[in-house]
């Protein structure tokens, strides 16, 4: 029998404070090259932010960094925008959704805190579980889903830790087209306050969620922001405006 699912409206979900992020000197060498040196981020309270650059520059490197995942031989000064270390205020969504498959939906989106011993609020995780469309999936198996099910389940459980700042990490790589607009434009809407900042090699992906992008070039690599995008996310790919700056993407990225 399923559990009933009560209906949680997108107002209804509390937004923790909004948190800018500050990374400073931040330094990863690799097999003996150095990837970047000296990299700043800043990353503003409560804005989505995508970051673009070539395989192996270094881009998932620099989110664990922030998530507090630090690699052997990745260095960097990183607090909150009240000056206090970020420890504890991060959701990391990771490109595989990491579901464990002997538990079901409704455990995978409550795992974070009932490994933490904290009291589970099972009402809001089935409200997620609801505005996410899988109201009916709660006690089903990860290897019953669909891929874009599954990364839904994983969003869910992202949002289920309430954190100020959400890093992703080419969350909707691998699903169909069709999917994956419906899950960016879902991750717009649900991340909407909290301050984000999402890797990814699509240029249209980026543009469509992105109140800034960045983009991540060079050895040593630095970053650089892409101005004057155009509208409001999440923008439709097929708009002119979003194609020039497509294709301005690409020149960037081209140069490289």
């Amino acid at each position: 029998m399923t559990p009933s699912q009560p209906a949680l409206p997108a107002s209804a979900t509390p937004l923790p404070a909004r948190l800018a992020v500050s990374l400073r000197a931040a330094r990863l060498v690799y097999g003996g090259m150095t990837l970047f040196d000296g990299l700043n981020l800043e990353l503003g309270g409560g804005g989505f932010t995508c970051l673009l650059g070539p395989s192996g520059i270094g881009k998932s490197s620099l989110l664990r960094l922030l998530a507090g995942l630090t690699p052997p031989g990745v260095s960097g000064e990183l607090r909150g925008g009240d000056g206090r270390p970020l420890a504890g205020r991060v959701a990391y969504m990771a490109q595989q959704d990491l579901l464990l498959p002997w538990l079901n939906v409704l455990h995978n989106v409550t795992l974070g805190g009932r490994l933490r011993g904290e009291a589970v609020d099972r009402s809001r995780a089935l409200g997620l579980l609801g505005r996410v469309g899988l109201a009916d999936a709660v006690l089903a198996r990860p290897d019953t889903l669909s891929g874009g099910m599954r990364q839904r389940v994983a969003l869910a459980r992202t949002l289920m830790e309430d954190r100020p700042v959400v890093l992703m990490d080419e969350p909707f790589s691998g699903l169909d087209a069709l999917t994956r607009l419906r899950l960016q434009a879902l991750a717009a809407e649900l991340l909407a306050g909290r301050t984000v900042l999402l890797v990814t090699h699509d240029p249209l992906e980026a543009l469509r969620l992105g109140e800034h992008i960045l983009i991540m070039n060079g050895r040593p690599a630095t970053l650089s922001a892409l101005p004057d995008l155009p509208g409001t996310p999440p923008r439709e790919p097929g708009e002119p405006a979003v194609q020039a700056a497509y294709r301005a993407i690409l020149r960037r990225l081209e140069a490289a």
